[in-house]
This record gives C-alpha cells, structure tokens and sequence, in this order.
C-alpha cells in the first residue's frame, strides 16, 4: 500500500517503493530535518546582519572589541557566544 507522500519517490512507477526508492525517500526527510535544525544558526546570522554586523568579522575580533560593537548596535553581548 502507497500513500500520498509514497507517490513521490515510486520513480519507477511500479505502485510500490523498492529499497532504493525507499532509500532516496530516508535521505530526503533526513536532510529536510537537517535543514530545519539549521534555522537557528541562519536566525542568529539574521540579527547581526539586521543591525549592520557581520559575523564573520565579529569572530576575528578581540573580545573586548566585539563587546563594544554589540553593544553600539544594540545588542547584549552576553547573549552570543563566539
């Protein structure tokens, strides 16, 4: 028996997913977690990005440097770790 979302990885068309259909189907859920559980990396990029910083250039900084930068935009240092 296929249901709906079954459908999409039946590549054959057979009416019934084989071990590499049903292979594809894993590795496609695993990695749509895997990009969910990213979002929060993407968020925190979001902030430094919205208030005119880049994290890249944050991380090289020394900490006391990066402390006052946060703080002049707007943000509680305490609140990222680098």
């Amino acid at each position: 028996m296929m249901f709906g979302f079954d459908k999409m990885f039946d590549f054959n068309g057979d009416g019934k997913l084989d071990n590499w259909e049903r292979a594809t189907q894993f590795q496609f859920m695993d990695e749509m977690l895997s990009e969910d559980s990213r979002s929060s990396d993407y968020d925190e990029s979001d902030v430094f990005g919205d208030a005119g910083l880049d994290y890249d250039e944050l991380e090289m900084m020394d900490p006391e440097e990066r402390r006052e930068a946060l703080e002049d935009a707007g943000l509680d240092p305490d609140e990222y770790d680098f």
